[in-house]
C-alpha cells in the first residue's frame, strides 16, 4: 500500500477523472488540492458542511484520504469528519467544519479557495465499492452520466450495483 505521486496520480485522472474537472496546477508532490464550491462564512461556534468544487471518483483498487490545509487549522477551523474516500464512491465532497477560533471571529473561505488535500492510496484485495446513500452526491444527471461508462467499465457486476446505488439515490433507472 503507498501513496500515489504526482505523475502515477495524473494518469489516474486522466484514465478515470477521479478528479474532474481538475487543474494541473492543483497536483501538489503527492495529492491534490480540492476547491470550495461555494463562498462559505462560519461564525464563532457554528457547523456548516463545505463542498468541493471538483467531483471525486475513487476506483477500485484505491481510497483516498483528506487533510486539510494547515492554513484553515491555524485560523480555528475544526474538520469534524473522517478523513477518508472509500473505495468507488463518485460525487462532491461534503467537508464537515465547525468554527473554534480563539478570537472568536468569523471565517470566510471563498469560492475556488485551495482547502483540502486528497491522497489516491493503493488498496488490496477484491473491489468492495461504496454502497452508501452518498453515492453521487451533489452531481447533476449530465456528470453523473459522465461516469457510467467509467463504472460499467471497472465493475462487472455494473447493472447489480447499478441498481442499489439508484435506489438509494430515489433515482430508479
Amino acid at each position: 500500500m503507498g501513496v500515489l505521486g504526482k505523475d502515477q496520480l495524473k494518469e489516474l485522472i486522466d484514465k478515470y477523472k477521479c478528479i474532474y474537472p481538475y487543474d494541473y496546477n492543483l497536483l501538489d508532490g503527492d495529492s491534490y488540492v480540492l476547491t470550495v464550491k461555494e463562498e462559505t462564512t462560519l461564525h464563532y461556534l457554528e457547523h456548516k458542511n463545505l463542498i468541493s468544487y471538483e467531483i471525486v471518483f475513487t476506483p477500485p483498487n484505491y481510497v483516498a484520504h483528506l487533510t486539510a490545509k494547515s492554513k484553515y487549522g491555524r485560523m480555528g477551523l475544526s474538520f469534524l469528519n473522517a478523513a477518508k474516500v472509500h473505495s468507488g464512491f463518485v460525487g462532491r465532497l461534503a467537508i464537515e467544519l465547525v468554527n473554534l477560533s480563539n478570537d472568536r471571529t468569523s471565517i470566510t473561505i471563498k469560492r475556488g479557495d485551495p482547502f483540502m488535500h486528497i491522497e489516491f492510496v493503493t488498496r488490496e484485495g477484491k473491489p468492495s465499492p461504496y454502497m452508501g446513500g452518498y453515492q453521487f452526491q451533489y452531481l447533476i444527471d449530465e456528470e453523473l452520466e459522465m461516469y457510467i461508462p467509467i463504472l460499467k467499465g471497472l465493475f462487472s457486476n455494473y447493472d447489480e450495483l447499478a441498481k442499489i446505488w439508484f435506489r438509494n439515490k430515489r433515482l430508479l433507472p
